[in-house]
Order: structure tokens, then C-alpha cells, then sequence
């Protein structure tokens, strides 16, 4: 199953030249970091690594962003790797909080480098409410770079 968001219909960014591949199961660093990990995928990774981006600048952390590009199968080598490097992890997802990927992926973190953590899993998700339609209203359900930001001042306090 493909999933695409429509909210992106409109973002314009550089496209390869040529045949591109994204392998199934294989996530990317899309930036790599030593004090936090963000682990995210679809449109959060774009909230994301602004978010990293303010918090080097203005708070002088270094935020890894790791792209799930994949949910099934799941890169849980490369989660696992980045959480034991950084000893924290901020999840991020446009799912609502209740059995969403951040969920399965809170889960594993605990169960396979719970020793490694330094500060407890949080979690970004669309706030759990009945979808809304009102475009002001939507930017507040869904995960934006403000509830990020703060998710992420608070696994580093």
C-alpha cells in the first residue's frame, strides 16, 4: 500500500534525475545528530528537520532525523542504532496517538534499548479529536514545528 499526503500537493523540492529507487525497509538519516533522535516519516520528517534546525541554532543541540521511508517492513536496526547513539528519542507522526506507528515503534524502543534511554519516549501525533475540516483549526490538530519544538525541549530537560 502507497500513502500519499495531500497536504503536500503544493511543496516543490528537487527531484532526481533518472531512475530513483526508495528500498523498502531501509530508513535514511536525513540528518545526523548526537543529542536527539527524531524518528518520523512522511510529512513530520519535513516538520521535523526544521525543528532540528532551530534547535542548533538557538538552543545548540544536534538533532538526528531518521526517515522511516517504510513502515512494513520496519528499519529497526537503524531506530535502534540512532536511539543508543543519542539516549533520547522524540517520535513524530501525523497518525492519531491511540495503535499508531509511534505506538509499535515506542514499543520496540523499550523493549530492545530501554538501558540506552536517558529520558523517557515522548510522542507527536495529530491530537486525538474527530478530523477537522477548518484549514486553521487542521494545522492545529496535526503535528506542526511549535508542538515539535516543545515535545523536543522537554526529552532534553
Amino acid at each position: 500500500m502507497f500513502m500519499e499526503n495531500t497536504i503536500l500537493y503544493n511543496d516543490k523540492g528537487e527531484v532526481p534525475e533518472g531512475d530513483y529507487i526508495v528500498p523498502l525497509g531501509v530508513a535514511d538519516v536525513k540528518r545526523a545528530g548526537t543529542d536527539l533522535t527524531i524518528i518520523a516519516h512522511g510529512r513530520s520528517v519535513i516538520l521535523s528537520l526544521k525543528v532540528a534546525e532551530i534547535l542548533e541554532k538557538e538552543h545548540k543541540v544536534s538533532v538526528e532525523v531518521v526517515d522511516l521511508r517504510s513502515i512494513r517492513p520496519l528499519d529497526e536496526a537503524t531506530i535502534l542504532a540512532s536511539v543508543r547513539k543519542t539516549h533520547r528519542v522524540l517520535l513524530v507522526e501525523e497518525n492519531k496517538p491511540f495503535c499508531g506507528v509511534d505506538a509499535q515503534i515506542a514499543y520496540l524502543i523499550q523493549d530492545q534499548a530501554f538501558d540506552d534511554l536517558d529520558a523517557p519516549i515522548k510522542r507527536v501525533s495529530a491530537i486525538d479529536a474527530p478530523q477537522i475540516y477548518s484549514p486553521p483549526m487542521e494545522k492545529e490538530q496535526m503535528p506542526n514545528p511549535q508542538r515539535i519544538l516543545q515535545a523536543a525541549l522537554g526529552v532534553l530537560a
